[in-house]
């Protein structure tokens, strides 16, 4: 016969102290615990939804990103007539030869400098990157405020977040980099992607600007398709001409959430650490609960439950106060969803912006954390409770 659950809430609510201090702890312990997740969930949303599974990027063969990709410009022209490459507003071949540099700029709120990363590109490079996967589908990218760069001009166009976080960012503000100013012409957004830690602008302008005349970093095919996109990247590697290999932009940004190891590895410690704690709180809570309650558990004995339906129920009853902690832990993560901070791209040795991303599945796993704190913490001493003599405790 099974203890009902009414019991279990009825004994939570008659310790309130010793439960809203237990649940405040596993509450504590789960907000750092969304708090970590939710950063990887955002940074790998950054990357995972940068690109288009259209578009190929070139690379010199060998290289694993565009700023050590270089390959010589006259190389563009055989890439440009490729099979598979779509028509652009034009009618020509859609590619774009493309600089990748890195610059460094002061923070708007005067904490320091950072590396952030500047693309030249081509008028195809612009039209690609907002042209949406499917039709009627939402752009990628799209502009904001102000207009897109001239070609030929030492102008600029910025992220939002760029905007928000750099200062002299703003449409008619004027960058310091390169061999001279930069003018900010327009504000686009990237929908949280990669892009988003990026400023663009003429290719050509920039090469001028860093030395880099007659080569390309990096080179992006818009494919019909993407059949065609798999079959352009496969021919583009397999030409003997060429010596340069191509890859699916949204697979190349995928391979860059290897940024997020470092704050994996410290967020298994630290939520390790927090949880061994929290699941010894736990404990204390039902240890004192059954030595509290010795006569009352006796007489569940007497009237016929069984030490399984003691165990059974104690344990619930610690599962019940990790589910209340992961509640409180949720909500009080719930205002920092969508926070932006930023972390170092260790492929583009620049920052890339990102927001924390409180999820369903990071609840789901908070959810998860928090039951197996409350089952680890209350399997003990439900045991206790279950082994106790039945004369013994009701002596006490």
């Amino acid at each position: 016969m099974a203890i009902p659950i009414s019991y279990n809430v009825r004994n939570l609510r008659l310790r309130k102290g010793l439960t809203i201090m237990t649940a405040l702890g596993i509450a504590l312990t789960v907000t750092t615990a969304i708090f970590l997740m939710a950063l990887l969930a955002g940074l790998n949303h950054a990357f995972v939804s940068s690109g288009s599974r259209k578009n190929v990027l070139v690379l010199r063969k060998g290289s694993e990103a565009e700023l050590s990709g270089g390959f010589d410009a006259s190389l563009f022209p055989t890439l440009k007539v490729l099979p598979g490459i779509a028509k652009d507003s034009r009618g020509e071949p859609m590619a774009s030869g493309e600089w990748v540099v890195v610059i460094v700029l002061p923070r708007k709120d005067g904490t320091g400098e950072v590396n952030v990363t500047v693309r030249g590109m081509m008028p195809d490079g612009l039209e690609m990157r907002q042209l949406p996967d499917e039709p009627g589908g939402k752009p990628p990218v799209k502009l904001v405020e102000g207009r897109w760069f001239q070609t030929g001009q030492r102008e600029v166009v910025v992220s939002k977040s760029i905007r928000s976080r750099f200062a002299h960012a703003n449409v008619g503000d004027t960058m310091e980099f390169g061999k001279g100013s930069w003018t900010v012409v327009g504000v686009f957004d990237a929908g949280g992607s990669a892009y988003e830690s990026e400023i663009w602008g003429d290719v050509n302008q920039m090469a001028s600007d860093f030395d880099r005349q007659g080569g390309y970093s990096s080179a992006y095919l818009r494919a019909t398709d993407e059949m065609a996109a798999d079959a352009l990247k496969n021919r583009v590697s397999d030409d003997q001409r060429l010596k340069l290999e191509g890859v699916i932009e949204k697979d190349y940004y995928a391979k860059q959430t290897s940024s997020g190891t470092p704050i994996k590895i410290i967020g298994i410690v630290v939520a390790v650490i927090m949880a061994i704690g929290s699941s010894f709180a736990a404990m204390n809570t039902m240890y004192a609960a059954v030595a509290y309650r010795g006569r009352e558990i006796a007489t569940l004995r007497v009237l016929g439950f069984s030490r399984p339906a003691i165990l059974t129920s104690f344990v619930l009853e610690s599962l019940m106060l990790a589910l209340l902690g992961a509640a409180v832990g949720i909500l009080l993560m719930l205002p920092f969803n969508g926070m932006q901070t930023g972390t170092s791209n260790a492929v583009t040795f620049s920052e890339v912006v990102f927001s924390l991303q409180i999820t369903a599945q990071v609840a789901v796993y908070a959810i998860l954390f928090a039951l197996i704190m409350g089952l680890f913490g209350g399997f003990a001493p439900a045991w206790h409770a279950a082994r106790q003599n039945i004369l013994t405790a009701l002596r006490g």
